[in-house]
């Protein structure tokens, strides 16, 4: 699903954020990104919707070498792709519903088929009842799940999520990582960026640690 092989990145500046990279996600895996602030994590999943490109490296997601994809073929890479922000990025002038169809309204999903489809995403993080809502009348922790819904709707096989409970306080960050872990079972793979350590150690899944840009752990035990 994902593969990383001596991945670095270099700015013009000549700061290296990632070197050396190698690790493999498999099918249906849930796995964590951890590390502190500014060691990479955020720069890696970028690589992979081609958000940045890699300075040196080889990098496959669903079986498509990501080296030298012309411009044309991103947005069909980014269509199997979900992605949750840690900031959630909501449209605040549109309602719940019309967060959460708005990927299938850009890729021209017929009426039928947008409204049960967005509706089925809203019934997963359980809030259809609150379709109608605006995203300011939301916690924090509904505003996530919206985007998670968001992420979701095109049904995407994979799944990245860049801090999702970084705003949440402990009870909440653990019902968005039970989400995430419920897509996973589901058949997606998951892939999330995280340095709440304590949270995702207790969930007793692969972790991958990041340090000034080299990967520390890539296939270890949890």
């Amino acid at each position: 699903m994902i593969r990383f092989e001596r991945v670095s990145k270099r700015y013009t500046q000549g700061h290296t954020v990632l070197d050396e990279i190698s690790f493999t996600v498999d099918s249906g895996e849930l796995v964590f990104l951890t590390g502190r602030s500014g060691a990479g994590k955020t720069t890696l999943l970028k690589l992979i919707i081609l958000l940045e490109r890699a300075s040196r490296g080889q990098i496959q997601v669903n079986g498509q070498n990501l080296t030298g994809l012309p411009l044309r073929k991103i947005p069909r890479l980014r269509r199997n792709i979900g992605v949750v922000f840690q900031d959630h990025q909501l449209l605040f002038d549109r309602s719940i519903f019309d967060n959460v169809a708005l990927p299938l309204r850009i890729a021209g999903c017929s009426r039928r088929e947008l409204g049960k489809r967005t509706r089925a995403a809203l019934d997963k993080v359980g809030l259809l009842s609150r379709e109608r809502d605006m995203p300011i009348t939301l916690s924090g922790g509904e505003q996530q799940r919206v985007g998670i819904a968001r992420a979701m709707v095109n049904k995407p096989n994979l799944l990245l999520a860049d801090e999702p409970t970084g705003n949440l306080d402990p009870e909440l960050s653990a019902e968005i990582m039970s989400l995430l872990e419920q897509f996973s079972q589901a058949g997606t793979t998951v892939l999330v960026a995280s340095h709440d350590l304590a949270l995702i150690s207790r969930m007793r899944h692969r972790i991958m640690t990041l340090r000034d840009g080299r990967m520390l752990t890539a296939s270890g035990e949890y």
